[in-house]
C-alpha cells in the first residue's frame, strides 16, 4: 500500500509539489445514486417538476462544481480541466449519475469527477425536497482513471 501523499515528514498536511511532474492526459470517470419515491422519478422524467428540467440544472451544476473542486476540497490542486460530461439513467426509482473529467495536466482528476457527481445529486435532492424529502444519495465511487504515473485504474465490477 502507498503512503499518504498530503503529508509531510512531521505529519503535518501540505499541497502536493506537482512542479515537476510531466503534464499527461488525465481521464477520471465517478458515478452515484439518488433513490426516490416512484412518483419523483416520474416528475423528473415527465419534465413535470415546477422548478423545471431537473436534470438539465443538475448537469449544469456537476460542471459547474468540477471547475470549482480545488476551493472546496483544501489541498486539491486548481487544474485545467479539458472536458467534462454529466449523464443520467433511470434504474427502479433511482437516478444514476456518472461523471467523466478530463484534463492535460500534472494530477489527476479523480475529486474533479466525484465532485460532479456528488453535486449533481446534490441538486437533484435541492430541487426535488419539496415533493420528497426521504431520497437517498448513495453509492458514490470513482469507477476508473487513466493516466499519470500509475497508469490505468478500474473498479472491479461486482
Amino acid at each position: 500500500m502507498s503512503e499518504l501523499t498530503h503529508f509531510d515528514t512531521a505529519g503535518e498536511a501540505h499541497m502536493v509539489d506537482v512542479g515537476e511532474k510531466a503534464n499527461t492526459n488525465r481521464v477520471a470517470v465517478a458515478a452515484g445514486q439518488i433513490i426516490m419515491n416512484d412518483q419523483t422519478l416520474d416528475l423528473i422524467k415527465q419534465g413535470g417538476h415546477k422548478k423545471g428540467d431537473v436534470l438539465g440544472i443538475a448537469r449544469i451544476a456537476g460542471i459547474m462544481a468540477t471547475k470549482r473542486t480545488s476551493d472546496l476540497i483544501p489541498l486539491c490542486h486548481p487544474l485545467q480541466i479539458s472536458a467534462v460530461k454529466v449523464n443520467f439513467s433511470f434504474e427502479t426509482n433511482t437516478v444514476c449519475c456518472t461523471a467523466t473529467v478530463k484534463t492535460n495536466g500534472p494530477t489527476g482528476v479523480e475529486m474533479e469527477a466525484l465532485t460532479a457527481v456528488q453535486i449533481a445529486l446534490l441538486t437533484i435532492y435541492d430541487m426535488c425536497k419539496a415533493v420528497d424529502r426521504g431520497m437517498t444519495i448513495t453509492n458514490i465511487q470513482l469507477l476508473e482513471k487513466m493516466g499519470g504515473k500509475s497508469g490505468a485504474w478500474a473498479r472491479e465490477q461486482n
